[in-house]
């Protein structure tokens, strides 16, 4: 139930910084930094739990070392970028969200052209 935590969380935020932007405007945006950073802490934690759970899955697979960082990465990039993108577009800066979700997306298929590449070669070797 840690969703209902969170949300009302979230949630009793908003409500005092809409009661604080009428009166300090910036106390408003503090408080949506601060909230943002909290709970993007706890995300952390439930990332541990699934870096755990994945970990247990490749040893019980044998996959490739690689191939589990390669997804961590990629999940990393996902959450960060989200992270600065909402709190960007939440201040008004909407092109500086935008490069970022960009430079997420590019960076993700970065990461993974190493795959994508030996995916191309296992099917010229078939034939």
């Amino acid at each position: 139930m840690d969703i209902l935590k969170v949300s009302m969380f979230g949630i009793s935020a908003v409500l005092l910084a809409l009661i604080l932007k009428s009166y300090r405007p910036e106390y408003s945006y503090y408080i949506s930094i601060a909230v943002c950073i909290c709970i993007f802490m706890f995300v952390g934690t439930k990332l541990e739990l699934i870096i755990g759970y994945a970990e247990k899955m490749q040893s019980l697979i044998h996959l490739d070392n690689s191939y589990l960082e390669m997804i961590l990465k990629m999940i990393g990039i996902t959450y960060v970028a989200e992270f600065a993108s909402n709190l960007c577009k939440d201040s008004g800066y909407h092109t500086i969200a935008g490069q970022i979700e960009l430079f997420a997306k590019l960076s993700i298929l970065a990461i993974g052209m190493p795959v994508m590449l030996a995916f191309m070669e296992t099917i010229g070797e078939l034939l």
